[in-house]
């Protein structure tokens, strides 16, 4: 599986971003999904996932209730629609593929994406 991450730029806080990421292969649906970012100096963190069906999903606490993860398996892509956006959601965002495929943990990562970079001015 390739994964392609889109939708970065530079917005001022309290704006919203929609992240795409484009799956290759005819196997995105049997993948948990998730987003991930890191910011300049951190380690890569935790954003968001998304089962296989996207009949469940988890979010870290920072983003719960500003972020939505959602997928669409017939386009072989997973979203992440980040609102209300704060300078600390400044980073580098990742898209990966992992499982297991039923829950939204995504404690084993099979692919990584390239990074899309969001800027939040304050």
């Amino acid at each position: 599986v390739q994964l392609q991450a889109s939708g970065g730029g530079l917005v001022q806080a309290g704006g919203s971003l929609r992240l795409s990421c484009a799956a290759s292969g005819r196997t995105f649906s049997s993948y948990a999904m998730g987003w991930f970012r890191q910011a300049p100096g951190k380690e890569r963190e935790f954003v968001a996932a998304i089962s296989w069906s996207g009949g469940s999903t988890h979010y870290a606490d920072s983003v719960k209730g500003r972020f939505t993860i959602s997928r669409d398996n017939a386009k072989n892509t997973v979203y992440l629609q980040m609102n209300s956006l704060k300078p600390e959601d400044t980073a580098v965002y990742y898209c990966a593929a992992g499982g297991p495929p039923n829950i939204a943990t995504m404690s084993v990562i099979d692919y990584w994406g390239q990074g899309t970079e969001v800027t939040v001015s304050s």
